[in-house]
């Protein structure tokens, strides 16, 4: 029988592959000027009004992203996992952060300057189809959470923030136990009160959609509440 060649696999490792591009090891690779920080849980990665002088990749960890008001109310806009940008409005012309950053967990940050990640991204076009892809991914959840926010009851809105914050829907992730968060959290990003939020985590516990193990769990059962009225 004829020797059959084996077909070339692309490696996990080879950014030319934009399936299995991995930004962390081109960032390692591609000597790329930057810095990594590690912050404690609640520690501040950088507060609202400061100079916006770069962009961050979080490599490890869980990172809050809020905005205070000029009363001093805060609203949590986004929880982050690894492999998450923030600080990106410096590429956009914003002089100053517009909200806060601080660690929920132990994290692992890689700062990279604003004229380094804009040269970077100029040059490799496999870190800029990826770094797109993950702005367009930030716009249309932002524009789910507004319709959340005006259409739906606080209930679905807190089944929903659950079922993100457990990345259920990425096939590439570890789905099902949440990052440590406060019911304090959880009511500030659904525009809620915590007595309401606790409510509705009672009631969620008790039908069995969430649980207490080592950390907050959640059943894929509790899709119901979202699809459902």
């Amino acid at each position: 029988m004829p020797k059959r060649t084996p077909k070339k696999r692309n490696s996990p490792r080879n950014p030319s592959n934009p399936i299995m591009f991995d930004v962390q090891i081109f960032l390692d690779s591609a000597g790329v000027s930057k810095t990594v920080k590690e912050f404690k849980a609640g520690e501040t990665i950088y507060s609202q009004g400061q100079s916006a002088t770069s962009v961050m990749y979080l490599q490890a960890g869980s990172v809050k992203l809020s905005v205070t008001s000029a009363a001093g109310k805060q609203a949590v806009v986004a929880i982050l996992k690894d492999g998450d940008f923030f600080g990106e409005g410096c590429l956009a012309g914003q002089t100053v952060r517009m909200g806060n950053a601080s660690a929920v967990s132990r994290s692992r940050v890689l700062i990279i300057a604003k004229a380094e990640m804009l040269k970077t991204l100029h040059e490799h076009h496999e870190l800029s189809d990826r770094f797109i892809a993950f702005m367009l991914a930030r716009n249309v959840r932002i524009e789910e959470d507004l319709v959340d926010q005006l259409f739906n009851s606080s209930e679905r809105r807190l089944a929903r923030t659950l079922l993100l914050l457990a990345r259920y829907g990425k096939e590439d992730e570890v789905h099902g136990v949440l990052p440590k968060v406060s019911q304090e959290m959880l009511a500030a990003m659904i525009g809620s009160t915590r007595p309401r939020v606790n409510f509705f985590m009672n009631k969620f516990r008790k039908l069995g959609f969430i649980k207490y193990n080592g950390g907050l769990q959640i059943n894929t059962s509790l899709l119901n509440v979202v699809l459902h009225e």
